[in-house]
């Protein structure tokens, strides 16, 4: 029986998470209306034809997070949190990994670089200097789900239970507004590095959003189980 008091109970899910959701809702909208109404081209140069050296050097590096920093927010949540809490971060982390590796097969939609070979073969992408461009698999973009996958895992568990929480709930709305901006940064850096369309974001934003909801769904039963709250390193 979930206990509804619970940090991670679905009554507070909401509510402590209201920032990061509610701006991640805005960013869909943004970009379901760009979508609509701004042909594909049209957008994709719009939202990358602003390079600059700094930028490229930035957004060139930050796009990797999402290859390697969800295995270390999993791994450090196994060995020093909760098991439970390593679990849901691992299910949310693998199972939207998976889904998009579906999604990408089952449409197998050109990237930029080809698309723009086919359709627009006379436009110039501005491409970064030493980063490997892909061709294929576009929709949905992997590195997307992976940031706001991991930043909603991060935030669920950062806010699951505010009234025993040490710091007061502007800090909370303020760690939600930054795990937002750095998910959001990480889904612009595939537009800006010509890796991924603005649908394939919008495509990676939902799954990742949508497979940590599910994920908590099912784990949010467990929490008050003896082998969610184990840890490996019990103190005495």
């Amino acid at each position: 029986m979930i206990c509804m008091d619970n940090g991670l109970s679905n009554t507070n899910l909401l509510r402590n998470n209201s920032v990061f959701i509610g701006l991640s809702l805005v960013l869909l909208a943004v970009l379901g209306l760009a979508l609509l109404y701004i042909p594909q081209g049209e957008l994709h140069l719009l939202l990358c034809d602003h390079h600059t050296h700094a930028r490229d050097i930035f957004f060139r590096y930050y796009t990797h997070v999402a290859e390697w920093f969800p295995y270390v927010i999993c791994v450090a949540l196994l060995l020093f949190g909760r098991i439970g809490d390593g679990a849901f971060a691992s299910a949310a982390m693998l199972l939207s990994a998976l889904s998009t590796q579906l999604f990408k097969h089952i449409f197998n939609a050109p990237r930029p670089l080809s698309w723009f070979d086919l359709f627009m073969p006379d436009t110039q992408l501005p491409l970064v200097e030493g980063v490997k461009m892909n061709y294929w698999y576009s929709f949905p973009s992997g590195h997307t789900t992976s940031f706001f996958a991991l930043a909603f895992v991060v935030c669920i568990l950062l806010t699951r239970n505010p009234r025993n929480s040490r710091y007061p709930r502007t800090t909370s709305y303020l760690l939600q507004l930054l795990l937002f901006a750095a998910a959001a940064l990480g889904g612009y850096s595939r537009i800006y590095l010509s890796q991924h369309f603005a649908r394939d974001v919008f495509g990676g934003t939902i799954v990742g959003i949508g497979i940590t909801l599910l994920c908590y769904v099912v784990f949010v039963r467990f929490e008050d189980q003896k082998w969610y709250n184990y840890r490996l390193f019990q103190k005495k």
